[in-house]
């Protein structure tokens, strides 16, 4: 782990708008990354395919990706751009994944994604769709926003899958968004309050 981020997570700001501490959903307690999470978060980027679909591919090592991981969201949090939230399982306290509301821009526009990735032992268990969807039930009640959105890789048909789950629907399709093909799916306030009913 590189220096860097220890100098960048002295100096994160006090507020970290847009993150979800202290929140939790039926399994899940969320809360800020911290550096102490770095070896258990590690794991995620020995599969190719994920590095890939989070635009990670042109770095060799695990350790690459997790520094760069980290340097970015600890560098969100400085920001106030959002940053992702560590998800543990209330029972284990063992971290499951990770999920976030990020401010994006999007060609010219700035958008709010719901991001999400989990950990590969976790995967497959519905982590993605219940923090996802607290994220977007977070974000639409706090009024950060009235379109929230997710960008995925065209083939992770996984988060293809929390997406459609969370209410989503596919909007644009990008051929080359930070060096990837990508489709961006989204919900409104309006379709929000529909499902709420």
């Amino acid at each position: 782990m590189g220096n860097a981020l220890y100098g960048i997570i002295n100096t994160c700001s006090i507020s970290m708008k847009y993150i979800l501490t202290g929140e939790e959903t039926e399994r899940l307690l969320f809360r800020p990354l911290e550096l102490s999470d770095y070896d258990a978060w590690l794991p995620l980027f020995d599969d190719i395919e994920t590095s890939k679909f989070l635009g990670m591919s042109h770095l060799t090592t695990s350790q690459e990706k997790c520094d760069l991981w980290f340097e970015k969201c600890l560098a969100r949090y400085k920001d106030d751009t959002g940053g992702m939230n560590v998800l543990t399982d209330k029972q284990t306290g063992k971290m499951i994944g990770q999920c976030g509301l990020l401010v994006q821009e999007v060609n010219t526009d700035i958008i709010m994604e719901i991001g999400y990735s989990i950990l590969p032992q976790y995967q497959g268990k519905g982590y993605a769709s219940e923090s996802a969807r607290k994220c977007r039930d977070y974000a639409f009640i706090n009024g950060y926003a009235d379109v929230l959105h997710s960008i995925i890789h065209i083939e992770n048909q996984g988060s293809i899958k929390v997406a459609v789950h969370n209410g989503m629907h596919m909007w644009r399709a990008l051929p080359d968004y930070k060096g990837m093909p990508v489709h961006i799916y989204r919900i409104t306030r309006e379709e929000w309050n529909t499902i709420n009913g």
